[in-house]
This record gives C-alpha cells, structure tokens and sequence, in this order.
C-alpha cells in the first residue's frame, strides 16, 4: 500500500523518520474525507438511515462516486458543515477542516449544561447504546457529576441519567448551552 502511494507521489517517505502526505496527498484525502461525510448525510437525510449506520455504507461508497454526484449530493443537502456524527465536511474548495470541533464532555463542571456537538465514531454497539441513551448531536444534557477516575453522569431533557465510562465520554464533543442563547 505505501508503495502504491509514494508511487503516486502522495506521500514523502524518509527511512526512520515516518511518513507524511504531499501537498497532493492531503487534497486526495481531503476529497475523500469530504466524499464520506456528504455520504453520511445523504444517506440518514434522504434515504432514512440512522445515523448509527450510515458510516459502513458511506465506506463502502465514497471511492466510487463522481465528481458529479458528489456536487449534486451537496446541493441536495444544502451544502451541510457537519455530517451526522458533527463531523465537519470540508468544502467543495477542500479547505482543512477545523477537526477539533467543541471540548471534551468531561471537561465541564457539575450543573453545567452543554450541547452535544460531535461524536467520534466509535465501534457500532457504542454507537448503538449512545443512540439509545439519546446521546445524539444537537441534544442538550446536564452534567449531573464526574468521578475522579473519568466516569461522568449526565441528565438528558427528559430525567433520564446516564454514567458514562470515560473512554466513551472522551468521545462526546460538547458546546456550552450558554453559547446557543448568545
């Protein structure tokens, strides 16, 4: 695989120092980055995937699609910033995209009240059981408490708390509530 990239000038490899993309191989990956994110929201947009599941498809997808389908998918979705993790797509420019999108959810305090603005995708029964727990993007959550050891307790609108180990909270991008009445 390596061979094939450097083959293709997509990379610079330099004997004990690693590997870094060219200025061409971080636009190829941008592209595809953005190819995969236009896909997962196309997907839990027009064709009622869940948003748990529509990363596996849009890996299966986002090598094969033109161009074309990709300017048309955008302009069907009204060119969206994020996909449906709160992901940030990059624009069809491919600009980098800011990746460090909101704070950790265990570095708010007790009674704070965030908003949940990404989650990092995870392996699909974590997905599953923060989809259960209606730990979704754009759901607002009160921090109930955080343990010493990473375990934080979170409350949803409804007064359904959740503990959450801290490998799983790490996960969970947040925004200040605060900042969506500003």
């Amino acid at each position: 695989m390596m061979e094939k990239l450097d083959e293709r000038g997509l990379i610079d490899r330099e004997k004990y120092r690693g590997v870094e993309l060219t200025e061409e191989g971080q636009t190829v990956a941008l592209e595809v980055v953005r190819h995969h994110r236009l896909l997962e929201a196309y997907l839990a947009e027009h064709l009622d995937f869940d948003w748990t599941e529509v990363h596996d498809e849009a890996d299966t997808l986002e090598h094969h699609i033109s161009e074309d389908l990709e300017r048309r998918m955008a302009e069907a979705l009204d060119d969206p910033a994020v996909d449906p993790h709160g992901d940030p797509i990059p624009t069809e420019t491919l600009e980098p995209v800011d990746e460090a999108a909101g704070e950790r959810l265990s570095s708010f305090a007790v009674g704070d009240r965030v908003v949940v603005s990404r989650v990092h995708h995870r392996e699909q029964d974590e997905l599953d059981y923060l989809a259960a727990a209606g730990l979704t993007p754009n759901t607002t959550i009160e921090i109930v408490d955080v343990a010493p050891f990473g375990m934080v307790t979170v409350r949803l609108a409804d007064g359904d708390e959740q503990s959450l180990p801290e490998d799983i909270a790490d996960a969970i991008r947040v925004r200040s509530a605060t900042e969506e009445v500003a």
